[in-house]
Formats: C-alpha cells, sequence, structure tokens
C-alpha cells in the first residue's frame, strides 16, 4: 500500500534567508520538547542566537537527518577533525 504525500508550499521569509552563524549549541529536553539553543561565542562572551523548540519525535527525525547529511559531508570532503587541543567553553545559559 502506497502513502500519498500531501504537497506543503513552503515560505522562506527574506529576512531569514541569510541565515544564523552559531559556534556554539545546548541542548536541554523535557518529556514533553527538546530545546536547541544556537550560540555565537567569542573569547570575552556569548549570545543565543537561536532558539528552537522541538517535539522528540521530530528531535529524532533531525538527530538522523543530521547523522545522514555528516555521512555523506565525509565521504565527499573526508573525516571531520574537532580540535583537541581547546575543550569547548563551559556554557551558561541565563
Amino acid at each position: 500500500m502506497s502513502e500519498k504525500q500531501a504537497e506543503i508550499k513552503i515560505t522562506f521569509p527574506e529576512k531569514n534567508q541569510s541565515g544564523i552563524y552559531s559556534n556554539n549549541s545546548v541542548v536541554a529536553h523535557s518529556p514533553e520538547e527538546f530545546v536547541l539553543d544556537f550560540l555565537l561565542v567569542t573569547p570575552q562572551a556569548g549570545r543565543v542566537n537561536a532558539r528552537i523548540i522541538m517535539s522528540p519525535a521530530h528531535a529524532k527525525r533531525l538527530f538522523k537527518a543530521l547523522g545522514e547529511n555528516l555521512e555523506q559531508y565525509e565521504k565527499m570532503f573526508g573525516k571531520i577533525k574537532q580540535n583537541a587541543i581547546m575543550p569547548p567553553p563551559d556554557v551558561k545559559v541565563q
């Protein structure tokens, strides 16, 4: 049995098209939702640039999609190296 998928038209507001840069993130969860804070951290300070709140089911789909895309990226461009010299900062969101 095949399922028909409804076509959904997505709008992409111009103000969002340039994206927001993030070099760190904080993930938290409750039984009902996951909260992803995307941060820009500099040597002196940091700030939350975006907060995304999603259901656990959607978080799991995102996790799968990120894993698949990271795998494809590494096949094309080589293994992603993580900086072992400098640990990530201890981030506390206020």
